[in-house]
C-alpha cells in the first residue's frame, strides 16, 4: 500500500490518517516479529532533520532536542496473534484490520506528529517499542530500560493505547495464582476411599464467582476490580479419583492497593477452601502493578481540557504503570475503541483518528 505522503517532504498540516494507519496495519508485526514494522518507522524517522533517532533492538526512539521538562509519546509496535483480519480493509471512513485500534493508529499519529512538530512547545521523545503484548519480562520499555535508560527520560508520558480519543487515566494492577489443591487416589469404583481434588474445586470455584467487586473513585475515576477463572486443570485417568487439580485465577486490582496488598486479599478469599494436609498450595505465577491518575500534571490537565471530555478510569494494565514505576506521570490516549482491541472485529474511524490528533497538536505544538 503505497504512503499517504512522502515522508521525505513536507507533508501537509493534516495527512490521510486512515491511509497512513492502513499502511502501519499491512505490515504484520505480531509479538517478537515486530523487525519490519520497527525498519519501516525508523526509516520514516530518519528523514527527519530535527530528530535524534536511536534502536534497540526492535525498539525505535526519536528526540527532538531542547532543554527542559521533556514529553514522551509512546507506542507498541505489536498485535496480538490475527484472526481473519491480518489485512487492511477501509469502508468508508472506517479501516478494519489487525491493530488497527490496538494500537496503529495511535502510531500513524505519532509519526504524523514527528513530522510536523520541528519546535515543539516541550521537547518531545517519541517511543515505539515492543513486545508490550506478551509476557512482562519481554517488554520493550524493559529492554530499552536496561541498555539505554537516558532514552525513557521524561516528565511526563503519553501512550496511544485506544481509548477512543477520551483520557484513560491510569491503569489496573494484575495478579495470576495458580491454586493446586489436593487429593487422594481411588478406583472410581470406590471413590469413598479416596479424596476428588477436581471436586474440591466447586466451593472455590463458587467462592470466586460471588467475590466483593470494588468500585473505588480516584481522581474522579471510577476503577471496577474483577477476578476471573481463566484455567482448570486436573485428572488421570477415566477409572482414576484425580489427587491433584489446579486453576489459575487472574485478578485486576484498583490502584489504591499496592500488589502486595491485592495478593494479601486474594489469599485470604482462597484460605478458606485450602488443606494443609492436602498439599493445597497458591503460587503467584505474573504480577504487574497498578497506576494511580495523574491528572493534576499540568499537561495531562492541558490534553483533557483539548479533548472536552471528563477522564476515565483504565480498567487494564498498560505501560503507564511502568512510568508511574519511575515517577514519570502518564495516560492512555489514543483513537479507537479499547473493546474491540484483540477481536475480529477491530477497527478504527477516521474521526477518531484526527480528533486525537488535533488534541495532542494543541498541547504539543507551539502556542
Amino acid at each position: 500500500m503505497s504512503t499517504a505522503w512522502p515522508y521525505d517532504a513536507p507533508p501537509p498540516a493534516l495527512t490521510d490518517l486512515l491511509a497512513a494507519t492502513a499502511e502501519l496495519v499491512s505490515i504484520p508485526s505480531e509479538s517478537y516479529e515486530e523487525a519490519a514494522l520497527a525498519d519501516h518507522i525508523e526509516g520514516r524517522l530518519r528523514v527527519v532533520p530535527w530528530l535524534q533517532v536511536d534502536r534497540v533492538a526492535d525498539n525505535v526512539i526519536a528526540r527532538t532536542s531542547g532543554v527542559g521538562p521533556r514529553t514522551l509519546l509512546g507506542g507498541h509496535l505489536d498485535t496480538v496473534p490475527a484472526n481473519g483480519n491480518a489485512r487492511p480493509v477501509i469502508r468508508g471512513e472506517t479501516l478494519h484490520g489487525l491493530g488497527a485500534a490496538d494500537m496503529k493508529g495511535g502510531l500513524a499519529i505519532m509519526l504524523h506528529l514527528a513530522h510536523t512538530l520541528e519546535s515543539p512547545r516541550r521537547p518531545l521523545t517519541y517511543v515505539f517499542y515492543a513486545a508490550e503484548e506478551v509476557r512482562r519480562a519481554d517488554n520493550g520499555l524493559l529492554a530499552i530500560d536496561a541498555a539505554r535508560p537516558d532514552l525513557l527520560v521524561a516528565d511526563v508520558a503519553i501512550l496511544g493505547e485506544p481509548t477512543g480519543a477520551v483520557i484513560e487515566a491510569g491503569c489496573q494492577g494484575v495478579l495470576k495464582a495458580k491454586v493446586t489443591l489436593g487429593g487422594r487416589r481411588a478406583h472410581t469404583a470406590r471413590p469413598w476411599m479416596g479424596v476428588n481434588a477436581i471436586h474440591r474445586l466447586s466451593p472455590l470455584l463458587g467462592a470466586i464467582a460471588i467475590a466483593p467487586v470494588r468500585e473505588p473513585t480516584l481522581d474522579g475515576c471510577v476503577f471496577r476490580e474483577a477476578l476471573s477463572v481463566v484455567s482448570v486443570g486436573g485428572g488421570i485417568a477415566a477409572n482414576v479419583v484425580p489427587d491433584s487439580a489446579s486453576l489459575i485465577v487472574s485478578h485486576r486490582y484498583a490502584p489504591d492497593r499496592t500488589d502486595i496488598q491485592a495478593e494479601s486479599w486474594l489469599r485470604d478469599l482462597l484460605s478458606a477452601h485450602l488443606d494443609v494436609e492436602l498439599g493445597d498450595t497458591v503460587e503467584i505465577l505474573e504480577r504487574a502493578p497498578a497506576a494511580a491518575p495523574a491528572l493534576g500534571h499540568p499537561v495531562l490537565g492541558a490534553l483533557q481540557r483539548s479533548t472536552g471530555a471528563p477522564a476515565r478510569a483504565k480498567l487494564g494494565w498498560t505501560d503507564v504503570a511502568f512510568f508511574a514505576g519511575k515517577g514519570i506521570p502518564a495516560a492512555n490516549f489514543g483513537p479507537g475503541d479499547p473493546e474491540l482491541a484483540h477481536t475480529p472485529q477491530e477497527h478504527v474511524e477516521r474521526a477518531a483518528l484526527e480528533a486525537t490528533y488535533r488534541a495532542l497538536r494543541q498541547v504539543l505544538a507551539d502556542p
